[in-house]
């Protein structure tokens, strides 16, 4: 089942190929607005393209099971047999790079950088992980979406104004793990959440309250199934409450590689353990949000996050929309229309989910560097430290790593 060879890796922009971690190239500094970014997103970079034909988290669940080629897949798997998956949100390859001294575990594994998808957000991401799909056919294509006159927040499943939200299997309709019946070792809490129903659809679902639970979980089922998928949020949650140049992210980059190495001690060598992510994160600290106020004249409503704007023209505006949001924001976001993002194939090719088209807005500001643009009708967003949801280096590269079990 798990006959892998040697992962490829990735070579784009001087990015780590494959084996045991080499000196990583990604180091932060101060920039605009006194924010943390990361050299790899210096403004005037290109946008990166989501890999949907090769190695991109989309092709995870394939590969593993088998229906697609899996030449990138970490080496350790090659000949398992058992593996578990474990996604740590937010932890991005740009994150580990600097940060290496702080994970010896993770440093140690095999592997390489593939790409997230777009949105590089985790309603979008963990989606296209467990389906094997690409956003344009699950269509799930951001944090919060249009929904009828509404706009549904995934993670939450609640609208902005109360309306009833949809169906959680019918907003979603695509099994998880391709129809497969593979257990999945997630925090109690989100077992019961429409997010879960809707990418986790068809799933058993152990839970887990503490760390010593989740490490339970992993070492008991990988003795009786072939394919365990794990996920751990605390990297996500620290980095956007701290940012990403704070001693309490710090401390959970090392706590998360513990974790890592408590799995791989309670595994034994017949089975693989793989870490991916769904996305990275840029510093946006408090000076990098940006006000869209002066689009407002042609703007009926806005969604998805800060660094992946969603902006819903009114009648008859969308053209104006595009215009005006090249002129005022052409240097801190690349402005997409909907049928660009479609037809170029950003959120991957395959037949589209028949409602996707109105979920994307009508423009799309996907920020540089280390800005963000606010929605009045979610303030709060404009507290977090760290964000993503863009197609900067230090977002769209995740960590595709492998070891095998050494107790």
């Amino acid at each position: 089942m798990f006959a892998h060879s040697r992962a490829l890796g990735l070579h784009r922009g001087g990015w780590f190929a494959s084996g045991a971690f080499s000196q990583g190239i990604a180091t932060p500094e101060r920039g605009m607005g006194q924010c943390l970014i990361w050299k790899a997103t210096v403004s005037g970079m290109e946008p990166i393209r989501p890999d949907f034909a090769g190695a991109s988290i989309a092709g995870i669940i394939p590969a593993l099971l088998g229906s697609r080629p899996d030449t990138w897949v970490p080496a350790p798997a090659n000949g398992a047999e058992s593996v578990v998956l474990l996604v740590l949100d937010g932890l991005g390859w740009a994150q580990i790079e600097a940060n290496r001294g702080l994970l010896p575990n993770i440093s140690s594994m095999q592997g390489s950088a593939i790409t997230s998808v777009a949105p590089s957000t985790t309603a979008t991401a963990l989606t296209s992980i467990t389906t094997g799909l690409t956003p344009i056919e699950h269509g799930v294509l951001g944090y919060r979406v249009r929904e009828e006159e509404d706009v549904l927040n995934i993670l939450s499943w609640r609208t902005d104004q109360g309306s009833r939200p949809p169906e959680p299997e019918a907003f979603q309709r695509h099994a998880a793990f391709m129809g497969r019946e593979v257990p999945v070792v997630t925090k109690s809490e989100f077992r019961t959440t429409g997010f879960t129903k809707a990418h986790l659809g068809g799933a058993r679902l152990e839970g887990w309250s503490t760390v010593a639970v989740l490490v339970e979980q992993c070492a008991r089922l990988a003795l009786t199934d072939p394919l365990v998928y794990a996920y751990y949020p605390g990297v996500d949650a620290v980095a956007h409450e701290y940012g990403l140049n704070d001693d309490r992210y710090f401390a959970e980059l090392k706590f998360a590689d513990r974790l890592v190495g408590w799995i791989l001690e309670s595994l034994p060598s017949s089975t693989a353990l793989l870490i991916t992510a769904d996305h990275g994160q840029v510093e946006v600290g408090r000076d990098g949000w940006l006000e869209t106020g002066s689009l407002a004249k042609y703007i009926e409503m806005q969604a998805g996050e800060g660094r992946f704007r969603h902006l819903y023209a009114k009648q008859g505006a969308a053209a104006d929309l595009a215009g005006a949001a090249r002129s005022e924001f052409g240097d801190q976001a690349w402005v997409f229309t909907r049928s660009e993002l479609i037809n170029d194939g950003w959120f991957g090719e395959g037949r589209p989910t028949p409602s996707a088209g109105r979920r994307i807005g009508d423009v799309v500001l996907a920020a540089k560097d280390c800005w963000a643009f606010t929605d009045p009708s979610l303030r709060r967003e404009a507290q977090l430290i760290s964000a993503h949801g863009s197609l900067t280096e230090a977002e769209m590269f995740v960590p595709f790593l492998g070891a095998r079990g050494v107790r």
